[in-house]
């Protein structure tokens, strides 16, 4: 699971450090590049902002979506991912509180690759992220890299 990075656009600091709690429990020790709105989550994707001048053929493994953030919402943030040939195939996976029947429709519809309501108990987060883990880090044989004119 070297090398791959792990991006968590996440606003809540005690689900941030739940999260990495998860993962530290179930010795995922990948890189873990943390969003705290969707503006900072599609200035990393798109190398602007703050992210200016990074790297951008080191793209997340996969990407942790919450949909409730501040600035950009999370389906909002998956709308431009898909809509743009440079992450339009990243793998997300929307890992939110949210129990609206519609924002489930709509992740899926907007293209999600997988949607994860936060349960509450922390054995079962922890189980959850571990297959989360295993699942896109290990197993998940990523698309191939999209080579595209857009600069």
């Amino acid at each position: 699971m070297d090398n791959k990075v792990i991006l968590l656009v996440e606003d809540n600091p005690d689900d941030e450090a739940l999260t990495r709690r998860a993962l530290k429990k179930n010795n995922i020790q990948n890189e873990v590049v943390v969003a705290r709105d969707g503006a900072e989550a599609l200035d990393y994707l798109f190398g602007t902002g703050a992210y200016a001048g990074r790297d951008l053929s080191v793209m997340p493994t996969v990407t942790l979506l919450d949909l409730k953030l501040p600035k950009i919402d999370g389906l909002e943030v998956l709308r431009r991912l898909r809509a743009d040939e440079r992450t339009k195939v990243l793998p997300v996976v929307i890992l939110t509180s949210s129990k609206e029947e519609q924002d489930l429709a709509n992740g899926y519809m907007l293209g999600a690759n997988s949607y994860m309501r936060k349960p509450v108990d922390f054995a079962q987060f922890t189980e959850a992220v571990r297959q989360l883990g295993l699942y896109w880090l290990v197993l998940n044989e990523p698309a191939p890299r999209i080579r595209s004119s857009v600069k």
